[in-house]
């Protein structure tokens, strides 16, 4: 029985079996017998690399954070995951370099922005306080690659010209595109939309080129 630590792009803990790209924390979430009794512990909510310095970590473990997993950087993103400081550090200096620009910070601001304060931003964008996810209304010409937007109940990637059906194992391609004048629910949080209308990139699973 896999554990619920799959992140879809909603921020729902899920149990499938399928990995994912990307490592996530935020905080103890799991008991004793490794069931989630919590959506998150703190707003420091990251994305690591699923290897790092070889270090070997037992899921779920007594006393330590609870390991969550990502399809790939976009859906981390979508959910309001920020790359970590630590084992994502060159990544994470390029995030706050991109998001510096996005909220109109100079170049001196955003190098001295502490990632409490983007965590507390983030925070305010991707979650009520009823702890639902927050989406937010928009024409679709105004969607830029690289968000993920809900239609009908499930989630697509934006990238390339197409709209690519999210799933934890992959994407496949949506054969019929939004008008440019409709309104669709976007799943980004708003800043980091922002961000790839200015240059951010997110990675993304192999299965969207193919």
């Amino acid at each position: 029985m896999p554990l619920q630590n799959r992140i879809d792009p909603w921020g729902n803990l899920v149990a499938v079996k399928a990995r994912g790209e990307f490592l996530g924390n935020r905080g103890i979430l799991h008991d004793d017998d490794k069931n989630v009794i919590k959506p998150w512990a703190h707003k420091n909510w990251v994305t690591c690399d699923l290897s790092f310095k070889g270090i070997k970590r037992e899921l779920f473990g007594p006393n330590s954070y609870s390991e969550l997993f990502f399809l790939d950087e976009a859906t981390a993103l979508a959910a309001g995951h920020r790359p970590c400081a630590h084992c994502r550090r060159q990544r994470y200096k390029e995030f706050k370099r991109f998001w510096g620009i996005a909220i109109g910070l100079s170049e001196t601001d955003a190098a001295s922005a502490s990632s409490q304060e983007i965590d507390k931003r983030l925070h305010l964008e991707r979650a009520s306080r009823s702890r639902e996810k927050i989406l937010f209304n928009a024409k679709f010409s105004d969607v830029t690659e690289g968000a993920l937007i809900a239609l009908e109940d499930e989630a697509y990637l934006v990238w390339g010209g197409h709209l690519h059906k999210w799933s934890h194992h992959g994407y496949s391609v949506a054969q019929q595109l939004p008008s440019n004048n409709q309104f669709v629910q976007v799943m980004t949080p708003k800043t980091i939309v922002q961000m790839y209308k200015v240059g951010f990139k997110p990675l993304v699973h192999v299965s969207v080129h193919s």
